[in-house]
């Protein structure tokens, strides 16, 4: 049933904002140097690597690390990258991850390949079985602004709670927390 949600859902979504989605590659092209989609490499279910695209809203030669890790976030961001993240509009590649199979909308937000330590507590909690999500109960918990043993502990939480009903409130609650632009720190 989730499966079916999300590539019925992921293809609906993509056909309504497939002209928003066209006007967002063409800011990030026409503002910045360099592709349009950044494909940042991932951690998936049960561990397995695979490419996230997102739209590219840091600069080329950003190093592959967590922006929290970054000295100054900002130095890294294009002239539209701050808004593209603030409101979630570099997420909407993230689409295809769903109807690929790589991504579900609801789950854990899949690690940076270099996170070892959120990947470590993951796989010790049972979290790494689950397939990773556009959002997850961290990200309506904190997002950006929770440490990792917080948010490790929000995703098992969610492993022991997943249900289709608890996954359509997460969905709206993220809605609600995008168009508030809350708990966004970059």
């Amino acid at each position: 049933m989730k499966r079916f949600f999300d590539i019925s859902v992921a293809l609906v979504i993509m056909l309504l904002l497939l002209i928003p989605i066209l006007v967002v590659a063409g800011l990030v092209r026409f503002t910045s140097r360099g592709p349009v989609l950044y494909w940042s490499e991932r951690v998936g279910r049960n561990n397995q690597l695979f490419l996230m695209p997102k739209f590219r809203s840091m600069k080329i030669g950003t190093p592959a690390v967590a922006t929290h890790l970054l000295n100054n976030p900002d130095a890294y961001l294009t002239s539209i990258g701050s808004f593209l993240r603030k409101s979630s509009l570099d997420e909407l590649p993230q689409l295809w991850s769903i109807i690929k199979g790589d991504m579900s909308f609801v789950g854990p937000r899949p690690a940076l390949f270099n996170q070892h330590d959120l990947i470590a507590l993951r796989t010790r909690g049972g979290v790494h079985a689950l397939t990773p999500g556009l959002t997850g109960w961290a990200q309506i918990n904190g997002r950006d602004e929770l440490p990792i043993p917080e948010k490790v502990a929000l995703d098992i939480e969610y492993l022991h709670r997943q249900s289709f009903i608890f996954d359509v409130k997460i969905i709206v609650l993220t809605a609600i927390k995008v168009l508030k632009w809350d708990n966004v720190s970059h």
